[in-house]
């Protein structure tokens, strides 16, 4: 399995930004996807997910800025991120994941496995 991810850049605070993430080996409607951020010096967090169930779900920090979506025609998820901010600055990684009993999206141990992520800078 492999997860391809595009997207990504350099922005002004207030911008937009658009990452896509492409599996090979599932899709996107068998497996749950997520995105993660890692910044320089930090732990990698959560920050959005959407189940196999359809069922999105986001970190505090972005609910209401980023939407997380499938198009599973193209079989590919997209996290469209608006009102960037500097603290939105990190590597992102895409990552995906069956469901089992007592594992939390939420957390990376949840996801089998990651794309090699994706820089998003956003300036001040």
């Amino acid at each position: 399995v492999q997860l391809a991810e595009s997207g990504g850049g350099l922005v002004r605070s207030g911008g937009s930004l658009s990452l896509s993430c492409t599996p090979s080996g599932h899709t996107v409607v068998t497996y749950n996807m997520g995105w993660f951020r890692q910044a320089p010096g930090k732990e990698r967090e959560f920050v959005a997910a959407i189940r196999s169930s359809g069922i999105t779900l986001y970190a505090d920090s972005v609910k209401g800025r980023f939407t997380l979506s499938r198009d599973n025609d193209k079989n590919t998820v997209h996290l469209q991120m608006n009102s960037l901010k500097p603290e939105d600055t990190a590597v992102y990684y895409c990552s995906s994941g069956i469901d089992y009993p007592y594992a939390s999206p939420l957390l990376p141990d949840f996801y089998a496995y990651w794309g090699q992520g994706t820089q998003v800078t956003v300036s001040s």
